[in-house]
Parts: structure tokens; sequence; C-alpha cells
């Protein structure tokens, strides 16, 4: 078993930096688990923990179920995989590869054996006699995977691994990665800001933002129901739009949305909830997508954009536009703090058809099906995920 657990995890520097904030987090044992996250936001310091390259000020880690926090590196087991390759220049692609075994005092014989069956498994058969200045960046992202695949460890650490790679070979590497880890299945964590690489690589992803934990889950959970607007905002390409809505009660006490003039009765718990607390303004969320230029039907909420510019990019459209400002003072303070989720106020992008073509300057009405709509708190915690039902619908004012 080589399972991994973060147990209350606190790194905090010299200078007093918190990189990691009271971090709790399970792996399965043969996961492949994303870690992902903006820059600076404690990721590489998480594998740094757990490859013993750094301490950690308080919890405990543990591998397959054995506390680790005072084991030096080389008793971990795990084997780590750098942006920059870390290839030594000097030697060739088979000494390279063999040199973690010859490290550990392994027989010629066997790093032979295991060198050859290592560059046959990643197609580095015909390059074990090339040094590293005579590889391409996908044939030197490739040996270095090798050095760590011929170790056969517990636990692989990848560290944004293709940061260094083009956007084309990128892509192809990662299905490489995704169908080698099948194959071994070794338990992985592997780390990176391109949130691309989280939702197409993770069984699950975890998402981490100032050090601390914002949510665990599937890429196809995270996408579709975000437990807050910041990872709303930073899955997604491009992210969830987020704006800023006026809370009202309508004449029967009940919690009413405001949104460009028109008003979306909010049912059941949320809306009961809501209209309790004597809040204000809110905060609501909208995939690109999930905006149309045509009816999104009957209940749909409708919203006047003006285009400040357009993405073309063949099959579709990326259309960014900006919404009215709001009149209440709530919603525009509200709306003024959205750059802390990611957002930008009034700002939307919608992805759109191809056809017809939308110019700069002009004036769309797009609109959104309510149960499309996420509805986020103050704070930025998500109170629902879609706003549809027979009992929520948008009427005009």
């Amino acid at each position: 078993m080589a399972d991994i657990e973060f147990l209350s995890v606190d790194k905090a520097f010299p200078d007093g930096t918190r990189a990691i904030k009271d971090l709790s987090l399970h792996v399965d044992d043969g996961e492949f688990m994303v870690v992902v996250g903006p820059s600076g936001c404690g990721k590489s310091t998480l594998l740094r923990l757990l490859a013993g390259l750094e301490a950690a000020s308080s919890g405990e880690i543990l591998i397959g179920g054995q506390a680790v926090n005072h084991w030096p590196a080389q008793r971990r087991n795990i084997a780590m995989v750098f942006q920059d390759y870390a290839l030594y220049p000097h030697m060739t692609v088979r000494e390279n590869l063999g040199f973690p075994l010859r490290m550990h005092g392994v027989a010629k014989d066997e790093i032979r054996r295991r060198v050859d069956e290592t560059a046959s498994l990643l197609g580095l058969a015909p390059l074990l006699d090339r040094r590293p200045g005579q590889l391409s960046g996908g044939q030197r992202q490739r040996v270095a995977m090798g050095r760590a695949v011929v170790r056969q460890p517990s636990v692989f650490l990848m560290d944004e691994p293709l940061s260094n790679v083009d956007a084309k070979l990128r892509g192809q590497i990662r299905t490489e990665i995704a169908a080698l880890q099948d194959r071994l299945g070794t338990t992985t964590i592997y780390v990176t800001h391109d949130q691309v690489e989280a939702m197409t690589l993770g069984d699950r992803v975890t998402v981490l933002r100032d050090g601390a934990l914002q949510q665990v889950a599937s890429p196809q959970e995270l996408y579709d129901r975000p437990a807050n607007a910041f990872v709303a905002t930073f899955l997604g390409s491009p992210g969830m739009n987020i704006v800023a809505a006026a809370l009202e009660r309508d004449s029967d006490s009940e919690a009413v949305l405001s949104l460009c003039g028109q008003r979306v009765p909010l049912a059941g718990r949320v809306g009961d909830g809501l209209a309790a607390s004597g809040v204000k303004a809110v905060l609501i969320g909208m995939r690109p997508e999930a905006l149309h230029l045509d009816d999104a039907g009957d209940a749909a909420v409708r919203l006047p954009v003006v285009v400040s510019s357009v993405e073309s990019l063949g099959h579709e459209q990326l259309v960014h536009g900006r919404l009215p400002p709001p009149a209440a003072p709530q919603v525009r303070a509200l709306d003024q703090g959205l750059p802390a989720w990611g957002a930008t106020p009034g700002h939307l992008v919608a992805r759109l058809p191809a056809s017809p073509v939308c110019k700069s300057g002009t004036t769309l009405e797009l609109s959104v099906d309510p149960r499309d709509i996420h509805l986020f708190d103050a704070d930025g915690l998500c109170c629902a995920h879609g706003l549809g039902g027979a009992a929520i619908r948008a009427a005009a004012t």
C-alpha cells in the first residue's frame, strides 16, 4: 500500500510565510491526484514536504500508513520529476536512466534490464546512446520521467513537468503520462498551474489557494459544483463569470434576485435562508457556454452586454463584454471585490458559435437558463448550483 495522508499539516518559513495552512488530504493507493492553483499557492511546497526536502512545521505526513515526518528523503521510496528535467548533460540517456539505480547499489545486470525495460516503455530505446543536448524538449522530458520510472518507487511526484514543453507537444505528453500511470498503477501527485492539465489528467483534483485547501473532487465535480467562487473562476477555459446582483424581498418577504432589470425568485431553503439573513447583495456565476445569443427558454434571464472584444477560434468565438454598472451601493461594493475571486467587475465572456460574427462596440442580449446559474454568498461560498425549477423563474420587473 502507498496511500498518502496529510493530517493538519502546516509549513511556515523563517520569514513567517505560511506556505501550507492546516492541510488535511488523503490520496488513495494508485490514485492520480493533481494539485492545482495559481503561482505561490503552496503546490511545490506540498511536494517537497512529501518528498522530505522540507520539514513540516506541524501536523503529520503518512505514506502507506506510516508517519514519515522524520524519515530522510532517501528512505521514502519516492521518485520526483522536475520541470527543468535535471538531466546530467555529460551522460548518455542510458547513463541518466541508470544513475539512480547505481546510487542505490543495484547490480549492473539488473540496471541494464530495468533501463532497457523503461526505455522500451517510453519509446527511448533508439536514443539510449545520445546525450541530453542531442534531444528535443519532449525527448528530454521522457528521459526525466524514465529516470523516475526505473526506480520502481511507491510514489511518483511530478512538479509541473510540462511547463517547458511547447503547446502542441504538451497535449501529446499529457496523454502519454495518463497512459503510463494507468499501466503502472503507481500513486502519483502531479502539480500544475495549468487547469487544462488538471481537468484532463487527474482522477481527482486538489485546488489550493494561498496554502489553504479549497476543494478536492473529480474534475467534473469541480466543474459542475465548485465549492466557492475561486474554484469556479480558476477551473474552466475561460473560467466562470462571476457578477454581483441585488437581493431583494417581494411582498411576501421572499428572496428575489435582481439583475439587469429582471427578477429571479429564489424558492426553497436557499431562498428562505437568504430572506432571513438580511443581506442586500450576492454573487452569481455563469459558465461562458451557458450564455446564448438565442433564447434560452421562457424562464431565461436576459443580459444586455456591450461587446469589448472578440476572439475567433475558427469553430467558435469568445465574446468579451461588459454589463451595465450596478446602481445599488451594496451591489457596487460587492462588485468591486470580485478581483479577490479571480473575476473582473462587470465583465462577461460568452462561448458562442462562430456565426453570426459579433463585432466590438455592439450591444448583444445574451440569455441564460436559471438552471445554469450558480449562487454564491458575499464570502464566495456556494449556496446553490442552478436556480432552475418550476418555482424559480425570471420575470420582467
